[in-house]
């Protein structure tokens, strides 16, 4: 199990992410916009430019950020906890949103075997992803 720290922006992700490389001496493994990801067509034309998803990894650490979806507004941070087995994910969820709130319950996507979203009990959001490989 990894812990990542996951930054949500309002509009400016990619240009957060490429300051964050420089800074960090990092390499921007991801980055893909709603424009470009599966549900493009299910997502506001005005949203496409937006990053979805974007990955830096720096002096062997991982930071994952994304520009909020159009109805979140962005500006927060959340820990994403990334496991390799669909039953670890499903345990984890289960028990961090014991007494909190889910925003996405735990389900499969294009990008994960499961992937949830969650604010806990004492208000601190979490993200739980199992993930598919990434295509070559």
């Amino acid at each position: 199990m990894r812990l990542i720290p996951y930054l949500n922006f309002n509009g400016n992700c990619s240009e957060a992410f490429d300051f964050y490389a420089a800074a960090l001496g990092g390499t921007i493994v991801a980055r893909m916009t709603y424009g470009e990801s599966p549900i493009c067509d299910e997502m506001p034309a005005d949203s496409h430019d937006r990053v979805m998803h974007c990955q830096l990894n720096a002096a062997g650490t991982i930071l994952m950020g994304a520009d909020g979806p159009p109805r979140h507004g962005g500006s927060t941070t959340c820990i994403n906890v990334d496991v390799d087995s669909t039953e670890d994910a499903e345990r984890i969820f289960a028990a961090l949103a014991d007494g909190g709130q889910v925003q996405m319950p735990i389900e499969e996507t294009f990008w994960a075997h499961r992937w949830g979203v969650l604010t806990d009990r004492f208000g601190k959001p979490w993200m739980v992803n199992c993930l598919k490989p990434c295509p070559e």
